[in-house]
C-alpha cells in the first residue's frame, strides 16, 4: 500500500467466512448431541431445534440489513493505490480471529445435547445458513447495483469485529470484475477450457 492506499476486504466474503464452520459445526453436534437421550427426550429436543434453525436463519439472515443499506448508498469509488484483499486471505483471517468463539460455540452446543439433543448444533447450522442467506443477499444488491462493496481492513481487525460494526464509517466500492470473488462473496466461477 502506497500514497495513501488502503487494505480492503470484500463485505461479502466475510460475511460469508462464518458460514461453512457454523453449518458444519452445527450439523456435527447435532448428530453427536443425537446420540444422548436428554433431559427433554429427542423428539422434544429435535422439534425445539427446528425451532432455533428457523429462527437463527431468519434473525442472522435479516439482521442489520438497515446498516448495510446506508453504508453501501454512501459507499466511496475505491482508489488505485486501493489493495483489494483476496479471498482465501480474507476468509482465513475471519476464521482464524473467530476461532475460539466457533470452539466454544460447538462446545456449548455438545454441552446442550445432555438438557435438549439436537437443539444446539441446529441454532449453530441456522446461524450458518443465516449467513449464507445474507451474503447472497449482499450478492444480488451487487449485481444490481453493478458494483462491488469492500470495507477497510483494519477497521476489522479484533475478534468481533463485522462489517457493520462500529468502527466502520464507509464502504468502497469497485467495479464488478475486481477482485477474486463473486458477487455474493463466492469464489468466481473460472470458464472452462474448450
Amino acid at each position: 500500500m502506497t500514497r495513501g492506499g488502503q487494505g480492503l476486504a470484500r463485505v461479502a466474503v466475510v460475511v460469508r467466512a462464518g458460514a461453512a464452520p457454523l453449518w458444519w459445526l452445527g450439523v456435527f453436534a447435532t448428530g453427536i448431541g443425537l446420540l444422548a437421550p436428554g433431559l427433554t427426550g429427542r423428539r422434544i429436543g429435535v422439534l425445539a431445534g427446528a425451532a432455533l434453525f428457523v429462527v437463527a436463519v431468519a434473525v442472522v439472515g435479516v439482521g442489520r440489513r438497515k446498516r448495510y443499506v446506508a453504508l453501501a448508498a454512501s459507499a466511496s469509488r475505491a482508489g488505485k493505490h486501493d489493495v483489494l484483499q483476496d479471498r482465501a486471505v480474507t476468509v482465513r483471517n475471519w476464521r482464524r480471529a473467530h476461532r475460539w468463539w466457533l470452539l466454544l460455540a460447538f462446545l456449548a452446543a455438545l454441552g446442550s445435547a445432555f438438557a435438549a439433543p439436537a437443539a444446539g448444533g441446529m441454532l449453530l447450522a441456522g446461524c450458518g445458513a443465516g449467513l449464507w442467506l445474507k451474503s447472497a443477499w449482499l450478492g444480488r444488491r451487487e449485481r444490481d447495483a453493478d458494483a462491488l462493496l469492500w470495507v477497510r481492513v483494519d477497521w476489522l481487525r479484533g475478534g468481533a469485529a463485522h462489517p457493520t460494526g462500529k468502527r466502520v464509517k464507509a464502504y468502497r466500492s469497485t467495479g464488478i470484475a475486481a477482485g477474486d470473488a463473486a458477487p455474493g462473496g463466492a469464489r468466481k466461477k473460472t470458464p472452462a477450457l474448450v
